[in-house]
């Protein structure tokens, strides 16, 4: 989850979607304005991703992570 600046979550959509780990990213209405889905062998992996790629973009504001307990391959 990922809160951004305000007007900032269009140009930030694109820069989030570009990073190698992330699966999906949709704009949403709500506390917070990109919703993230990250793919990632482990959990430390998530993190990175979260707290070097995303929370070091300029605009956003605030993350918050949620790690999936079941896998859903298909």
């Amino acid at each position: 989850m990922v809160k951004t600046a305000a007007g900032k979550s269009e140009g930030l959509l694109s820069q989030v979607t570009a990073l190698e780990t992330v699966a999906n990213a949709h704009i949403v209405a709500g506390n917070y304005d990109i919703i993230v889905e990250i793919d990632a062998p482990e959990v430390y992996d998530v993190l990175k991703a979260v707290s070097s790629d995303i929370q070091g973009l300029e605009g956003v504001t605030d993350t918050k992570t949620y790690i999936a307990m079941d896998r859903n391959d298909g």
